[in-house]
Protein backbone atom coordinates (compact mmCIF):
# COMPACT_ATOMS: atom_id res chain seq x y z
CA UNK A 1 0.00 0.00 0.00
CA UNK A 2 1.25 3.27 -0.68
CA UNK A 3 -1.37 5.62 0.05
CA UNK A 4 -4.55 5.69 1.82
CA UNK A 5 -7.20 8.84 2.34
CA UNK A 6 -10.03 9.26 3.74
CA UNK A 7 -12.66 11.22 1.36
CA UNK A 8 -12.79 14.36 2.95
CA UNK A 9 -16.61 15.03 2.38
CA UNK A 10 -17.75 14.14 5.93
CA UNK A 11 -20.84 12.30 3.87
CA UNK A 12 -18.82 10.29 2.15
CA UNK A 13 -17.35 7.64 4.52
CA UNK A 14 -14.79 5.89 2.12
CA UNK A 15 -11.28 5.24 1.65
CA UNK A 16 -9.04 5.66 -1.18
CA UNK A 17 -5.88 3.80 -1.52
CA UNK A 18 -3.19 2.78 -3.59
CA UNK A 19 -1.81 -0.43 -4.53
CA UNK A 20 0.58 -1.65 -6.60
CA UNK A 21 -0.70 -1.15 -10.18
CA UNK A 22 -4.40 -0.39 -8.91
CA UNK A 23 -5.96 2.18 -6.90
CA UNK A 24 -9.02 0.74 -4.51
CA UNK A 25 -11.81 2.53 -3.48
CA UNK A 26 -13.94 0.85 -0.07
CA UNK A 27 -16.87 2.14 1.76
CA UNK A 28 -16.24 2.22 5.82
CA UNK A 29 -20.05 1.59 6.41
CA UNK A 30 -19.47 4.39 9.02
CA UNK A 31 -21.19 7.63 9.76
CA UNK A 32 -25.58 7.61 10.21
CA UNK A 33 -28.00 6.39 8.33
CA UNK A 34 -28.39 9.41 6.27
CA UNK A 35 -24.57 9.07 5.62
CA UNK A 36 -24.87 5.66 4.82
CA UNK A 37 -27.79 6.28 2.08
CA UNK A 38 -25.56 9.28 0.29
CA UNK A 39 -22.51 6.84 0.15
CA UNK A 40 -24.41 4.40 -1.55
CA UNK A 41 -25.94 6.47 -4.05
CA UNK A 42 -22.05 7.85 -4.33
CA UNK A 43 -20.85 4.19 -4.84
CA UNK A 44 -23.51 2.74 -7.22
CA UNK A 45 -22.33 3.81 -10.56
CA UNK A 46 -18.92 2.02 -9.50
CA UNK A 47 -20.41 -0.55 -7.72
CA UNK A 48 -22.26 -1.77 -10.82
CA UNK A 49 -19.92 -1.74 -13.59
CA UNK A 50 -20.20 -4.93 -15.72
CA UNK A 51 -17.47 -7.42 -16.03
CA UNK A 52 -15.32 -6.67 -18.87
CA UNK A 53 -16.32 -3.40 -19.25
CA UNK A 54 -14.24 -0.99 -17.91
CA UNK A 55 -16.22 1.40 -16.74
CA UNK A 56 -17.97 4.33 -18.25
CA UNK A 57 -14.61 5.25 -20.12
CA UNK A 58 -15.11 6.72 -23.67
CA UNK A 59 -13.38 3.54 -25.98
CA UNK A 60 -11.41 6.48 -28.11
CA UNK A 61 -10.14 8.84 -25.19
CA UNK A 62 -6.73 8.18 -24.16
CA UNK A 63 -7.65 7.12 -20.26
CA UNK A 64 -9.74 3.94 -21.74
CA UNK A 65 -6.03 2.56 -23.25
CA UNK A 66 -4.77 3.44 -19.29
CA UNK A 67 -7.32 2.63 -16.83
CA UNK A 68 -10.34 0.18 -16.31
CA UNK A 69 -12.88 -0.23 -13.78
CA UNK A 70 -14.40 -3.01 -12.27
CA UNK A 71 -16.85 -3.63 -9.52
CA UNK A 72 -15.26 -5.28 -6.02
CA UNK A 73 -19.30 -5.11 -4.56
CA UNK A 74 -20.70 -8.70 -3.48
CA UNK A 75 -24.09 -9.18 -5.16
CA UNK A 76 -26.96 -11.12 -3.79
CA UNK A 77 -26.64 -14.77 -3.47
CA UNK A 78 -28.73 -16.44 -6.65
CA UNK A 79 -31.49 -17.82 -3.59
CA UNK A 80 -32.34 -14.28 -2.65
CA UNK A 81 -30.29 -13.47 0.40
CA UNK A 82 -28.03 -10.57 0.34
CA UNK A 83 -24.50 -11.91 1.30
CA UNK A 84 -23.18 -8.13 0.71
CA UNK A 85 -21.40 -7.00 3.48
CA UNK A 86 -23.65 -4.74 5.30
CA UNK A 87 -22.63 -2.05 8.42
CA UNK A 88 -24.86 -1.23 11.37
CA UNK A 89 -26.94 1.51 9.43
CA UNK A 90 -27.90 -1.00 6.63
CA UNK A 91 -25.54 0.26 4.14
CA UNK A 92 -22.36 -1.48 2.37
CA UNK A 93 -19.15 -1.28 3.65
CA UNK A 94 -15.79 -3.18 1.99
CA UNK A 95 -13.91 -2.82 -1.11
CA UNK A 96 -16.69 -1.00 -3.54
CA UNK A 97 -14.12 -0.58 -6.93
CA UNK A 98 -11.17 -1.22 -8.39
CA UNK A 99 -9.11 0.40 -10.98
CA UNK A 100 -6.26 -1.32 -12.63
CA UNK A 101 -3.69 0.88 -14.47
CA UNK A 102 -0.48 0.05 -16.98
CA UNK A 103 2.25 1.27 -13.87
CA UNK A 104 2.29 1.02 -10.34
CA UNK A 105 0.63 3.85 -8.21
CA UNK A 106 2.62 5.68 -6.13
CA UNK A 107 0.00 8.33 -4.86
CA UNK A 108 -4.00 8.97 -4.96
CA UNK A 109 -5.69 12.32 -3.17
CA UNK A 110 -9.34 13.12 -3.53
CA UNK A 111 -10.36 16.55 -4.17
CA UNK A 112 -12.19 18.20 -1.43
CA UNK A 113 -15.78 17.53 -2.40
CA UNK A 114 -15.03 14.19 -2.42
CA UNK A 115 -16.34 12.58 -5.69
CA UNK A 116 -12.99 13.46 -8.20
CA UNK A 117 -9.50 11.75 -7.34
CA UNK A 118 -6.31 11.69 -9.15
CA UNK A 119 -3.83 9.02 -9.04
CA UNK A 120 0.19 9.06 -10.36
CA UNK A 121 1.85 6.71 -11.41
CA UNK A 122 5.66 7.64 -12.60
CA UNK A 123 6.31 5.41 -15.21
CA UNK A 124 3.42 5.85 -17.33
CA UNK A 125 4.71 8.74 -19.06
CA UNK A 126 1.61 10.45 -20.75
CA UNK A 127 -0.44 8.55 -18.88
CA UNK A 128 0.97 9.16 -15.52
CA UNK A 129 -1.50 11.83 -14.27
CA UNK A 130 -5.64 10.10 -14.35
CA UNK A 131 -8.48 11.91 -13.18
CA UNK A 132 -11.40 9.90 -12.01
CA UNK A 133 -14.84 10.24 -11.35
CA UNK A 134 -16.32 8.06 -8.62
CA UNK A 135 -20.17 8.58 -9.08
CA UNK A 136 -19.73 7.79 -12.90
CA UNK A 137 -16.92 5.37 -12.81
CA UNK A 138 -15.43 7.20 -15.40
CA UNK A 139 -11.56 8.47 -15.78
CA UNK A 140 -9.59 11.41 -17.75
CA UNK A 141 -6.51 11.66 -18.95
CA UNK A 142 -5.87 15.58 -19.08
CA UNK A 143 -2.41 15.44 -20.70
CA UNK A 144 -1.34 14.15 -24.44
CA UNK A 145 2.75 13.63 -23.64
CA UNK A 146 5.42 13.72 -20.78
CA UNK A 147 6.57 16.64 -19.72
CA UNK A 148 9.68 18.15 -17.46
CA UNK A 149 10.29 14.74 -16.11
CA UNK A 150 8.54 12.00 -14.44
CA UNK A 151 5.25 13.02 -12.44
CA UNK A 152 6.28 12.15 -8.57
CA UNK A 153 2.75 14.08 -7.03
CA UNK A 154 -0.31 15.70 -7.92
CA UNK A 155 -3.38 17.29 -5.77
CA UNK A 156 -6.50 19.44 -6.41
CA UNK A 157 -6.57 23.44 -5.73
CA UNK A 158 -9.63 22.88 -3.14
CA UNK A 159 -11.51 25.78 -4.75
CA UNK A 160 -10.76 26.35 -8.37
CA UNK A 161 -10.46 23.74 -11.12
CA UNK A 162 -6.14 23.96 -11.12
CA UNK A 163 -4.31 20.79 -10.49
CA UNK A 164 -0.78 20.39 -8.95
CA UNK A 165 1.56 18.42 -10.90
CA UNK A 166 4.94 18.10 -9.09
CA UNK A 167 8.14 16.50 -10.81
CA UNK A 168 11.07 15.73 -9.07
CA UNK A 169 12.04 20.18 -9.02
CA UNK A 170 9.47 21.69 -10.22
CA UNK A 171 5.36 22.09 -9.33
CA UNK A 172 3.32 22.86 -12.52
CA UNK A 173 0.13 24.26 -11.89
CA UNK A 174 -2.98 23.65 -14.69
CA UNK A 175 -6.26 25.04 -15.35
CA UNK A 176 -8.49 21.84 -15.96
CA UNK A 177 -10.89 23.90 -17.96
CA UNK A 178 -8.70 25.82 -20.21
CA UNK A 179 -6.37 22.90 -20.56
CA UNK A 180 -3.27 25.27 -19.88
CA UNK A 181 -0.73 25.86 -17.40
CA UNK A 182 -1.06 28.96 -14.97
CA UNK A 183 2.28 28.99 -12.98
CA UNK A 184 5.29 26.76 -12.54
CA UNK A 185 6.89 26.52 -9.02
CA UNK A 186 10.27 26.61 -8.64
CA UNK A 187 11.38 24.58 -5.54
CA UNK A 188 14.75 24.53 -5.72
CA UNK A 189 14.53 21.13 -4.53
CA UNK A 190 16.04 17.90 -5.77
CA UNK A 191 14.07 15.52 -5.55
CA UNK A 192 10.34 16.74 -4.26
CA UNK A 193 8.56 13.91 -2.05
CA UNK A 194 5.50 15.59 -0.92
CA UNK A 195 2.86 18.62 -1.25
CA UNK A 196 -0.34 19.71 0.18
CA UNK A 197 -2.46 22.55 -0.38
CA UNK A 198 -3.92 25.29 2.09
CA UNK A 199 -7.40 24.79 2.22
CA UNK A 200 -7.68 29.04 0.86
CA UNK A 201 -5.99 27.60 -2.54
CA UNK A 202 -3.48 30.53 -1.96
CA UNK A 203 -0.42 29.07 -0.12
CA UNK A 204 1.51 25.43 -1.40
CA UNK A 205 4.21 23.23 0.71
CA UNK A 206 6.06 21.11 -0.64
CA UNK A 207 8.32 18.35 1.16
CA UNK A 208 12.25 16.81 -0.68
CA UNK A 209 14.19 14.26 0.20
CA UNK A 210 17.45 16.87 0.31
CA UNK A 211 15.54 17.86 3.53
CA UNK A 212 13.49 21.20 2.80
CA UNK A 213 10.05 22.41 3.80
CA UNK A 214 9.35 24.87 0.90
CA UNK A 215 6.92 26.84 1.25
CA UNK A 216 5.00 29.22 -1.87
CA UNK A 217 2.47 31.72 -2.22
CA UNK A 218 0.51 31.56 -5.43
CA UNK A 219 0.13 35.70 -5.25
CA UNK A 220 3.50 36.47 -5.48
CA UNK A 221 6.46 35.16 -8.11
CA UNK A 222 7.12 30.92 -9.27
CA UNK A 223 9.81 31.51 -6.27
CA UNK A 224 9.93 30.15 -2.81
CA UNK A 225 8.25 32.53 -0.03
CA UNK A 226 10.00 30.83 2.58
CA UNK A 227 12.41 27.43 2.63
CA UNK A 228 12.85 25.64 6.13
CA UNK A 229 15.63 23.13 6.99
CA UNK A 230 14.75 22.09 10.16
CA UNK A 231 14.93 18.26 9.27
CA UNK A 232 18.24 15.95 9.43
CA UNK A 233 17.03 13.59 6.71
CA UNK A 234 14.60 13.31 3.74
CA UNK A 235 10.79 14.55 4.54
CA UNK A 236 8.23 11.86 3.58
CA UNK A 237 4.89 14.12 4.63
CA UNK A 238 3.99 17.76 5.09
CA UNK A 239 0.52 19.13 5.60
CA UNK A 240 -1.88 21.97 6.81
CA UNK A 241 -4.26 21.63 9.48
CA UNK A 242 -7.28 21.98 7.46
CA UNK A 243 -9.37 24.13 10.24
CA UNK A 244 -6.51 25.48 12.52
CA UNK A 245 -3.12 27.99 11.70
CA UNK A 246 -1.04 25.02 11.73
CA UNK A 247 1.08 23.02 9.69
CA UNK A 248 3.34 19.99 10.06
CA UNK A 249 6.27 17.96 8.79
CA UNK A 250 7.18 14.08 9.44
CA UNK A 251 10.69 12.91 8.22
CA UNK A 252 12.88 10.16 8.19
CA UNK A 253 15.08 11.99 11.06
CA UNK A 254 11.99 10.37 13.32
CA UNK A 255 10.76 13.70 14.04
CA UNK A 256 7.34 15.08 13.17
CA UNK A 257 7.86 19.18 13.66
CA UNK A 258 4.53 20.95 14.01
CA UNK A 259 4.49 24.46 13.23
CA UNK A 260 1.67 27.72 14.02
CA UNK A 261 1.04 28.75 10.18
CA UNK A 262 -1.45 32.00 10.30
CA UNK A 263 -2.10 32.91 6.81
CA UNK A 264 -4.13 36.46 6.46
CA UNK A 265 -6.79 37.58 4.81
CA UNK A 266 -5.02 40.86 4.33
CA UNK A 267 -3.04 40.46 1.13
CA UNK A 268 -0.33 42.99 2.73
CA UNK A 269 0.64 40.80 5.67
CA UNK A 270 2.91 37.70 4.72
CA UNK A 271 2.37 34.69 6.47
CA UNK A 272 3.70 33.71 9.89
CA UNK A 273 5.69 30.00 10.10
CA UNK A 274 6.57 29.71 14.05
CA UNK A 275 7.83 26.45 15.32
CA UNK A 276 5.75 25.15 17.74
CA UNK A 277 6.64 21.57 18.94
CA UNK A 278 9.03 18.62 17.59
CA UNK A 279 7.22 15.01 18.15
CA UNK A 280 10.48 12.37 18.78
CA UNK A 281 8.29 9.07 18.94
CA UNK A 282 9.35 7.27 15.94
CA UNK A 283 12.83 6.68 16.67
CA UNK A 284 14.19 7.32 12.95
CA UNK A 285 17.34 5.60 10.78
CA UNK A 286 20.66 5.89 12.78
CA UNK A 287 24.19 5.09 10.95
CA UNK A 288 25.24 6.28 7.45
CA UNK A 289 22.91 3.78 6.31
CA UNK A 290 19.86 5.13 8.24
CA UNK A 291 16.49 3.50 8.02
CA UNK A 292 13.36 4.94 7.12
CA UNK A 293 11.37 7.04 10.02
CA UNK A 294 8.15 8.85 10.42
CA UNK A 295 6.69 8.36 6.78
CA UNK A 296 3.50 9.71 6.99
CA UNK A 297 1.42 12.09 9.35
CA UNK A 298 -2.00 13.73 8.36
CA UNK A 299 -4.49 16.00 10.77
Amino acid sequence: ITSIEWNPNGSHHCLLASIDKCAVVLATGTGGLDGSEVTDALLSASSSVRKGSGGNIPPDSRAAKAVSWSSLARQPAAGGGDTAPISAFGGRAGPAALLRTNSPVTSARWHRKGDYFVTVSPRAGAASVLIHQLSKATSQQPFGKAKGGETQLACFHPRKPFLFVATKEHVRVYHLVKQTMVKRLMSGCRHISTIDVHASGDHVIVGSLDRRLVWFDLDLAGTPYRTLKYHERALRSVGFHTKYPLMASASDDGTVHVFHSMVYSDLMRNPLIVPVKVLRGHGGGTGKSGGLGALAMVW
